[in-house]
């Protein structure tokens, strides 16, 4: 089960990944090319060369979960093919994972209360 909490990072692989690889091979990848832990219980998510699927690996204190999906119509939106990653709001992921066009959405800054007085 992929928690959704307030701290939880979720990081897109922007260059696409060989889709034969299973876990252990992804996990490599996240520590080696990524630079990450791949056992912080950060999401991981890795886009295929079609752009019409996805992986995603997650740590969630137990073991490795994989998730894979494939649209049967349309593609998901990815960011411009290039090295390293970016971060997503749990929100964006989940609209990428939907299919839909998380790039539009923009995240309100919040300012953080003070106290007065």
């Amino acid at each position: 089960m992929i928690a959704l909490r307030s701290d939880l990072k979720v990081v897109v692989a922007s260059h696409p990944v060989d889709f034969r690889k299973g876990i252990t091979g992804l996990v490599a990848l996240v520590n080696q090319s990524l630079h990450r832990d791949p056992y912080a219980g950060d999401v991981f998510i890795f886009r295929s060369k079609r752009k019409d699927r996805l992986k995603m690996i997650v740590w969630d204190g137990t073991g490795m979960i994989l998730v894979t999906k494939w649209l049967e119509d349309g593609r998901f939106t990815w960011p411009p093919i290039s090295d390293g990653a970016i971060v997503l709001t749990p929100a964006q992921m989940a609209m990428l994972i939907d299919g839909m066009d998380w790039m539009t959405v923009r995240v309100p800054v919040v300012k953080r209360p003070v106290k007065v007085g």
